[in-house]
Order: structure tokens, then sequence, then C-alpha cells
């Protein structure tokens, strides 16, 4: 198996087909053991999932209105006519 060592870095990255394949089954099995970790939380605790899940999407909805009036802001700027107040 061929390993290089990047600077700063002293784990060796593979650059062998078998070396990413051995990557690729332990990010799957870490993957699948963080959501079995999940559901078992949810499980233990739907309340608490349920007010977690309800506030990311809350914060996840006000980022996106305000994203939306920052845009809408910019937008306005090239095209608002502005009067004069000069008499």
């Amino acid at each position: 198996m061929n390993t290089t060592t990047t600077a700063g870095n002293d784990t060796p990255s593979t650059t062998s087909t078998q070396g990413r394949d051995e990557l690729i089954a332990k990010a799957k099995d870490s993957v699948t053991e963080a959501t079995q970790t999940a559901v078992d939380a949810v499980k233990a605790n739907p309340k608490t999932a349920a007010a977690i899940a309800a506030g990311a999407v809350a914060a996840v909805a006000g980022v996106a209105y305000g994203a939306t009036k920052l845009a809408a802001k910019s937008d306005d700027k090239g095209t608002k006519k502005t009067t004069s107040t000069k008499k």
C-alpha cells in the first residue's frame, strides 16, 4: 500500500484503491454508529428531540428570512427614486 504524509499532518494518507476502500468502510461504520446513537437518543427523549428539531428549523427559517430581506434591500438601492427636499 502506498502512503504519503502531508506537511503538519502525521497521519498517512493512502493512495491505493485498497486504502480508499478501507477509509470508505470506516466512514460508513462511523455514520451508521452516529445514526444509531441519534435514533437511540430520540427514542429515549422524544420531546427533547422534537424541541431541538423545532429550534433548528426556526433558526434556519430566521436566517433565510433575513437573507431575503438583505437581498431585497441591496436590489432596491439601485431602483429607488430619491426625492429632493430642497425648495
